[in-house]
């Protein structure tokens, strides 16, 4: 009895042996979508461009298209991802899924069918190591609009295929000129033409057919008189303009004037400076002062309709531009850590330092001999750190530690309108020698030039980046308001004092009718360096860093 139970658990052990489990961790590889593009595809509204917005953190893209396309069917032209990720759609929302690719493409096969039904979000699950489920949002865009002169105001339903155009009460509806309706947006028909109907004393019907439609439905449209305000005036003041709008009657043209409250004389806009489009207008007041009290008025065949007043946004400055302000303390490993700011204040700006000083003292510093004006400026210098690149940097915001990575959270709060980044610098680089060991993507920048990056925003929310994603700032992200940059792959230096070069970087607004909450601003000695690519020795001085208002 006792020989069969040790043969038994003899057998047992044997089984056990043969059991293999796979106790090895896959490695964290994030699915990413790079680039995505469809057919049709336009500018967004609010005017911040024509590419997708992609969010890394949230793992959505948001696009714009016009009214040529079929959003049931709407083709993908572009769709290229990282780290070579496998991907996934949902079958229903595809024309045929079993021609819809799986990995990425920057231009479509001929034997692919990447139409996709968009009327609602879609999500795509980018499949690496892990599953990493993204969303698209496609919102198209089809401007209809009506003019008709002696026009009020019009309304639009679409579900119910109903227009109705209000006039002055001294128009005569049996004799109507249409100028404009595209009921059908830009790319529609409207059928008989709108322009040689002018009986509106009883509704009348019209055939309408969108961009990408075969057949027509039908619309009515129906012209009363209106006995409401023929004008209307709003005005949005930025810090040295201001923008005024509203609604006219149409065939009228506004005139508009402007002064400080305290002065006593009026200033009074060209008339080719005021856009007039239908029953809309708009001009802008420039050559303003900031933080400054005015008023203005709209005038209609000489009788003032709007007086207003409006207060501009104060020029606020920059602060610690001058990167006077400067703090070291010692770290637990003995390292020194220098801090851009005041000890014990709030400070605005920051650096990835505290990663650096894990193994190594700072490398953004003050400069004490090299500076441009007062007694310090800001060397920023990219430095091998034993296990990874780490280049000088300095940005308006927050850092924080993730092990060997970072967490850079961007923005301090800021709600005026520069017109430009002005600062002095100098430059000299390196030749890219260290890329990441885990991506050998990027190993064709070795043997190149590096290259210094200095880039502004204006925001209405700050921005995470983290390194260990390898984000990238995006400058068409839908909270982006204003944005410049300015990079050099060559040294950089002038004739001002020890060297300097004076550079000055415009904004770019992409919105004008939004108040910017955050301020970003954002330098590196390395431009790749929060992706751990750049050369050894690249050094830059920054000094007198100042915000124009003009």
């Amino acid at each position: 009895m006792t020989k069969k139970i040790v043969y038994i658990a003899a057998g047992l052990l044997a089984l056990n042996a043969c059991k293999i489990e796979n106790d090895i961790p896959y490695p964290i590889v994030e699915g990413n979508i790079e680039s995505f593009a469809v057919e049709g595809q336009c500018a967004a509204p609010d005017g911040s461009g024509n590419q997708a917005v992609i969010s890394t953190s949230n793992r959505t893209v948001t696009l714009y298209v016009d009214d040529t396309v079929d959003l049931t069917k709407l083709r993908i032209t572009q769709f290229t991802v990282s780290s070579e990720a496998t991907i996934q759609v949902d079958s229903s929302v595809c024309v045929d899924y079993s021609k819809f690719p799986t990995a990425g493409f920057e231009t479509l096969d001929n034997t692919a069918d990447t139409r996709v039904n968009f009327t609602n979000p879609v999500k795509f699950t980018l499949q690496t190591y892990q599953d990493y489920q993204w969303t698209v949002n496609v919102t198209q865009i089809i401007e209809r609009n009506i003019d008709v002169t002696g026009q009020i105001s019009s309304v639009i339903d679409t579900e119910n295929r109903i227009a109705i155009i209000y006039v002055s009460t001294d128009t005569d509806l049996s004799n109507i000129q249409v100028n404009t309706m595209n009921l059908g947006g830009a790319s529609g028909t409207v059928t008989p033409d709108p322009t040689t109907v002018h009986d509106f004393s009883s509704a009348q019907q019209f055939l309408v057919s969108q961009g990408w439609e075969d057949t027509a439905k039908e619309w009515t449209v129906y012209v009363y008189h209106s006995e409401g305000s023929t004008s209307t005036a709003s005005i949005f003041p930025r810090t040295t303009s201001a923008t005024i709008s509203g609604n006219i009657q149409s065939g009228q043209t506004p005139v508009i004037s402007y002064k400080e409250t305290s002065a006593s004389n009026w200033t009074e806009l060209s008339s080719s400076a005021v856009t007039v489009s239908g029953t809309s207008y708009s001009a802008d007041i420039t050559g303003l002062t900031g933080g400054t009290s005015y008023q203005y008025q709209v005038a209609i065949n000489g009788s003032t309709v709007t007086s207003e007043s409006f207060t501009t946004a104060p020029a606020t400055p920059l602060t610690n531009g001058g990167f006077e302000d400067w703090w070291s303390e010692t770290t637990s490993s003995g390292r020194t850590l220098w801090h851009p700011g005041v000890q014990g204040e709030n400070t605005y700006w920051t650096t990835g330092n505290e990663g650096a000083t894990i193994i190594a003292n700072s490398n953004s510093v003050p400069e004490t001999e090299i500076v441009y004006s007062g007694t310090r400026a800001a060397c920023l210098q990219t430095k091998w750190l034993t296990m990874k690149l780490a280049a000088g940097n300095l940005f308006t915001g927050d850092f924080q530690t993730d092990g060997t990575h970072g967490i850079l959270t961007l923005g301090r709060e800021f709600s005026a309108f520069p017109s430009t980044l002005r600062m002095h610098l100098k430059y000299t680089t390196s030749t890219i020698s260290r890329t990441p060991t885990e991506r050998d993507d990027w190993d064709y920048m070795k043997g190149q030039n590096d290259t210094c990056h200095v880039y502004i925003a204006l925001t209405t929310e700050k921005i995470e980046l983290r390194t260990r994603r390898y984000d990238i700032f995006n400058k068409r992200a839908s909270s982006v308001i204003a944005y410049g940059e300015y990079q050099s792959g060559v040294d950089v230096s002038g004739s001002e004092r020890n060297g300097y070069a004076q550079i000055d970087v415009p904004l770019e607004y992409y919105r004008t009718n939004v108040t910017p909450q955050y301020l970003i601003i954002v330098c590196s000695s390395s431009k790749y360096g929060n992706l751990f690519v750049g050369g050894e020795s690249s050094t830059m001085y920054l000094d007198e860093m100042e915000l124009i208002y003009e």
